[in-house]
């Protein structure tokens, strides 16, 4: 029984180890820390799938892990511990990846739900807690990812210049959004509850004087959670997410007739291309096609025979 122990201990201490050295591989390359926690979540699955270390499995014993990691979890699980063995093959064994390769499936375009300004109006006044209210109106009113949101930092508001710096989004770009007037409001007003002398949007756990110190951000689970029961007691049957006030936002700009590059500007996007989806999701942009088949229509000469 000792001997069973020590043994299990003993491979425990190893996994750990390369735990720790793909970690600072990880960070070493400038890896994105949500991708690290990825990474090292795969990893350890894949220690915890064999009771062993990956390093000398073979290649039949890692397409069975990927068959059966393909019928039980997602298409972005598979790809995370993919990528997550590939990265520990090359930097931390500093051998080169011989081993299975996936097919990706055929990806299902899908077209996401767009809230109206009449539906975000609704979930706002149906959001009972002012933390979460205000923090789901900053991220629609800015178009701002759920994390970009919660970090916003206090030191970040030009109020001048009517906008706020997003530091560290995705990729790793920071960019600077416009401040509408209702929101710079609506943001002083919470700061005034907690008076946080960093965040804008601080974790409320603990007193008054932890709060007003915390570095610790509004937990994301929570916001979504609220958004959640906001939905659901203003009845909207769209499947939707506190990310699709970001791409609701985008829709309604160019419904507005923002030129479509400031739109790309203001959501941080690398390509035009990815902003240019959200012209299929507007009213407008239907309407006038709508009303431009109909003018070409009536030039055809058709007669019935």
């Amino acid at each position: 029984m000792k001997a069973s122990i020590a043994s299990v201990e003993k491979l425990e201490s190893k996994i750990s180890a390369k735990h720790e050295n793909l970690a600072r591989a990880l960070k070493l390359q400038g890896m994105a820390e949500s991708t690290t926690k990825c990474y090292l979540r795969g990893f350890r699955r894949v220690c915890e799938y064999f009771n062993r270390l990956p390093d000398y499995l073979l290649v039949s014993e890692f397409e069975q892990y990927f068959a059966d990691l393909i019928d039980t979890h997602s298409w972005s699980t598979v790809k995370i511990d993919l990528g997550s063995l590939v990265f520990y093959w090359k930097y931390v064994l500093k051998r080169k990846w011989r081993h299975v390769e996936i097919v990706r499936p055929p990806k299902v375009k899908k077209i996401p739900d767009i809230l109206t300004i009449s539906e975000v109006s609704q979930v706002l006044a149906h959001t009972e807690l002012l933390r979460f209210r205000v923090v789901l109106f900053a991220i629609y009113s800015m178009g701002l990812r759920i994390s970009e949101g919660v970090n916003i930092r206090v030191a970040d508001i030009d109020n001048e210049k009517m906008q706020v710096h997003i530091r560290n989004g995705k990729g790793h770009k920071d960019r600077l959004v416009p401040l509408p007037k209702s929101t710079l409001n609506a943001l002083r007003r919470y700061w005034k509850v907690h008076r946080n002398t960093e965040l804008l949007f601080p974790n409320i756990l603990g007193g008054t004087e932890t709060v007003r110190h915390t570095k610790q951000p509004m937990n994301i689970g929570c916001v979504q959670a609220a958004f959640r029961a906001a939905t659901t007691d203003s009845r909207i049957n769209k499947k939707v997410s506190v990310h699709s006030l970001r791409h609701s936002y985008a829709t309604h700009l160019i419904e507005a007739n923002v030129n479509l590059k400031v739109v790309q500007y203001i959501l941080g996007h690398s390509s035009i291309v990815t902003t240019a989806r959200y012209t299929h999701f507007t009213k407008v942009t239907v309407e006038n096609s709508d009303s431009a088949i109909n003018e070409i229509m009536l030039k055809i000469h058709f007669h019935d025979l």
